[in-house]
């Protein structure tokens, strides 16, 4: 679906590209529905895993995150930090229009837009485009993946699932890998109450059935089990061809923890495909 976009908007086969002046730099990359921060590994069409900041974060705070951002970098992954459309308070920074029925930025527009303009400055391929996101941003991807599903080659959120109601629903396969803490109790496995009640977080293992479903996954039986350091992985397999399906919790709480990104790549590039 990026590349779909790129031919549309003429971004495929163009040879130079606009000055590439805010990589790896303090300065956001601006376009018409926003703005995003990226660093480069020195490698030729690197892929890239596009990042969604919490609520009441910004991208440059995401690229400070150095155990994430160093981390991929030095695999040979390309890191972009856009920014968020929802203002949450006087100095508290941004967050993600990511809620059914919300008024707002097209999140999913935006981001394409966003992954077409770095694939014209800075040369990341398009054909591996990973859609991350902690917490607010893990919603985000949540609810981009459930609509939909080829727009990035794959998902993986940290710390973040649906909203209740919980989607009845998702559009198709997806290749899917989520990260949770045991001890989060800001987006608690469970999910919780906010705004007093207005909203509702929802439960996590609930959102894994809905992607079994998609995935058209025989059994919600996990068909494997296995640990990378502190990481307990479960893993359901035999789903719809192209899929797959993760999760990943780690003893801790409300955080990207260290040690996400080498097994995040190790996942991603043992897809077929990558």
């Amino acid at each position: 679906m990026i590349r779909a976009l790129l031919a549309s908007l003429g971004f495929i086969g163009l040879a130079g590209g606009v000055q590439a002046n805010c990589a790896g730099s303090a300065e956001a990359c601006e376009i018409e529905t926003g703005s995003y921060h990226i660093d480069l590994p020195k490698t030729e069409s690197p892929p890239l895993v596009v990042f969604l900041h919490g609520y009441g974060g910004n991208g440059a705070a995401t690229m400070r995150n150095k155990n994430m951002r160093d981390g991929l970098i030095a695999r040979g992954y390309a890191v972009m930090a856009p920014n968020g459309s929802r203002q949450v308070g006087e100095g508290r920074g941004l967050s993600w229009n990511f809620f059914p029925g919300w008024e707002g930025r097209d999140e999913g527009a935006f981001l394409s837009e966003a992954v077409a303009n770095a694939v014209k400055r800075f040369k990341v391929d398009p054909e591996r485009v990973i859609l991350s996101g902690f917490s607010a941003g893990g919603f985000m991807v949540s609810y981009l993946a459930c609509a939909t599903p080829d727009m990035f080659s794959a998902y993986t959120p940290v710390s973040g699932g649906f909203w209740r109601p919980h989607p009845t629903t998702c559009s198709g396969p997806v290749r899917m890998f989520h990260t949770h803490g045991w001890t989060d109790n800001v987006v608690p496995l469970e999910g919780r109450k906010l705004g007093g009640g207005k909203f509702q977080q929802g439960d996590i293992f609930a959102g894994l059935e809905i992607w079994r479903s998609a995935n058209a996954c025989p059994d919600n039986r996990p068909s494997s089990f296995s640990n990378t350091g502190p990481f307990m992985r479960r893993k359901w397999a035999g789903c719809a061809d192209g899929s797959a399906l993760e999760l990943a919790l780690f003893p801790g709480g409300h955080q990207v923890p260290q040690g996400w990104a080498d097994m995040m790549a190790d996942w991603y590039e043992g897809l077929p495909g990558s």
